[in-house]
């Protein structure tokens, strides 16, 4: 065989094509189904107009200089009030990134609340990138980690047998939660006193600049950084800033090489996140109408408030309607236009449709009144708690994340 015919052969190994045979009619299909999902606010998908836009942005490396990416960053850190700010591909690598930069030298510990992104759902990072332990706190009040609890866990002795405590890290939204501004600041003033660095794991800070109608220079002041997505809540396809002091950020971007997110042509994607920021954020208003309607639909229909919708989320038991999430899941999925669902946590973003909460509401009414017909009656109230409260005994699984 001829050189020439090996390299012919060669080009057409490497060929390939991802589209499908109606790609544009595929996207639209999917679009629809985005829109009837209570999942996660992480499947939005990039509108034509976002990709317009992205489409016309600048072509540098970001590891040496990409002005949209530039662009971005500076937006960030005067929104936000700091110094300066790094552009990341995910919230996971940006708060491991401020973990990584804030701690030094171990031993060292991190306090922060057990339901946080950090402790649950980032792969034991903190141990594993910067060798800190991690003292998770149970908030007694079901809402929010206290000062004074973090005050009780937090090791600030000389006792050789413990990590001596160097980093707080807190999380707004949790769970679609709002932390009270009130209680940062008490946290921070401590912070400040006992030299210890305040990380926001603000993905979805958004959301709580939208609620209470705060700037989020003013939300975020108390910390030393901050991580904000633009995939969670605003609908990008990709992205996370991580803002704090100008010799923050400088060793930060030094670890973002090392821990291999130096990217080169970003500009679509900085571009993606420029137009979420600028289009989307407004949208958030009737997220939360969408997920108030869900609590108050629900509440009326007699199912339990678990976790209420102070945001973008609510948590509810079905099991007072005599309804597990199972059986909730499989009919949603076989409606004529399917709703995709994934148990306790209902999520609703920018893309999440009227209609698709309308229904899935009209389904649960209808899974309540099969469940009477077939007989089934609410258990008698029989368990008391520990502070005299009498409640029905459901047997709730864990929300999925």
């Amino acid at each position: 065989m001829s050189p020439q015919r090996l390299r012919d052969d060669l080009v057409k190994q490497t060929k390939i094509d991802v589209l499908t045979a109606d790609q544009a009619k595929d996207n639209e299909a999917h679009m629809h189904t985005v829109s009837r999902s209570f999942l996660t606010d992480t499947i939005t998908v990039p509108t034509p107009e976002m990709m317009s836009y992205a489409a016309l942005s600048s072509l540098g490396d970001a590891v040496y200089h990409e002005a949209a990416t530039d662009a971005l960053e500076k937006h960030m850190a005067r929104l936000t009030g700091k110094e300066a700010a790094l552009f990341l591909p995910s919230g996971t690598m940006s708060n491991q990134i401020a973990i990584r930069t804030h701690l030094t030298q171990p031993p060292h510990s991190i306090v922060c609340d057990a339901r946080t992104h950090i402790h649950k759902y980032e792969a034991g990072g903190a141990a594993f990138h910067s060798q800190a332990a991690v003292i998770p706190i149970h908030p007694a009040n079901g809402h929010h980690i206290t000062l004074e609890e973090i005050i009780h866990n937090a090791d600030l002795t000389s006792d050789i047998h413990f990590a001596l405590t160097k980093l707080i890290v807190l999380e707004n939204t949790l769970n679609g939660t709002i932390f009270p501004q009130d209680e940062i600041l008490r946290i921070a003033k401590f912070a400040k006193e006992n030299d210890l660095k305040l990380h926001l794991d603000g993905a979805r800070i958004w959301h709580v600049a939208a609620e209470l109608a705060i700037p989020l220079e003013e939300l975020v002041s108390p910390f030393d950084s901050v991580s904000i997505c633009f995939s969670k809540g605003l609908g990008a396809p990709i992205g996370t800033c991580l803002m704090g002091p100008a010799a923050f950020i400088n060793k930060a971007r030094w670890l973002r090489k090392l821990f291999g997110g130096g990217m080169r042509q970003t500009g679509f994607l900085s571009a993606s996140a420029a137009y979420a920021v600028s289009n989307n954020f407004e949208k958030l208003f009737h997220v939360h109408e969408l997920t108030r309607r869900i609590e108050k639909g629900l509440i009326e229909l007699g199912a339990e408030i678990l976790s209420p919708a102070e945001t973008c989320m609510v948590f509810y038991d079905p099991a007072p309607l005599g309804l597990e999430y199972a059986e909730i899941l499989e009919r949603a999925a076989k409606l004529p236009d399917p709703i995709t669902l994934g148990g306790s946590r209902l999520v609703c973003h920018i893309q999440t449709s009227d209609q698709a909460v309308a229904d899935f509401l009209a389904l649960i009414s209808q899974l309540k009144e099969e469940k009477k017909a077939e007989g089934w009656v609410p258990p008698e109230k029989t368990h008391v708690n520990g502070n005299g409260v009498i409640r029905d005994v459901y047997v709730r699984p864990k929300a999925i994340h």
